[in-house]
């Protein structure tokens, strides 16, 4: 009996923490042809934005990464802003960010630029 009871114990605790992990909320982008310029906002609510944040983003043209950038903390608690320079973009083509959680979690959104 008292196995059991520990058992149970040890996977309550254990996903007790993957409860408050979770992947970002949303992502927007945006592509700038004069400048080059891509933004991207990942809204990731936290409280911590120091041991939960997004550590990964993943930045792809036509399905071929281009940007792998690692993250060591979260600019705000509720979204990480980021810019890219991505000169040779062309109308038509497809930009994907894919950005990753700390904990857990990920979310890729696409935008196809006009």
């Amino acid at each position: 009996m008292y196995r059991i009871v520990s058992i149970i114990l040890l996977f309550l605790l254990a996903t007790t923490g993957l409860s408050y992990a979770h992947p970002p909320s949303d992502i927007t982008l945006e592509y700038d042809f004069e400048t080059g310029f891509f933004s991207v906002n990942i809204m990731h609510n936290v409280k911590n934005a120091e041991t939960h944040f997004i550590k990964k983003v993943i930045v792809s043209l036509n399905g071929k990464e281009i940007i792998s950038h690692t993250i060591s903390l979260q600019d705000e608690f509720d979204m990480q802003v980021l810019g890219y320079i991505v000169p040779d973009v062309r109308r038509g083509d497809t930009l994907s960010i894919e950005a990753y959680c700390s904990i857990s979690g990920k979310m890729k959104k696409q935008l196809k630029t006009e």
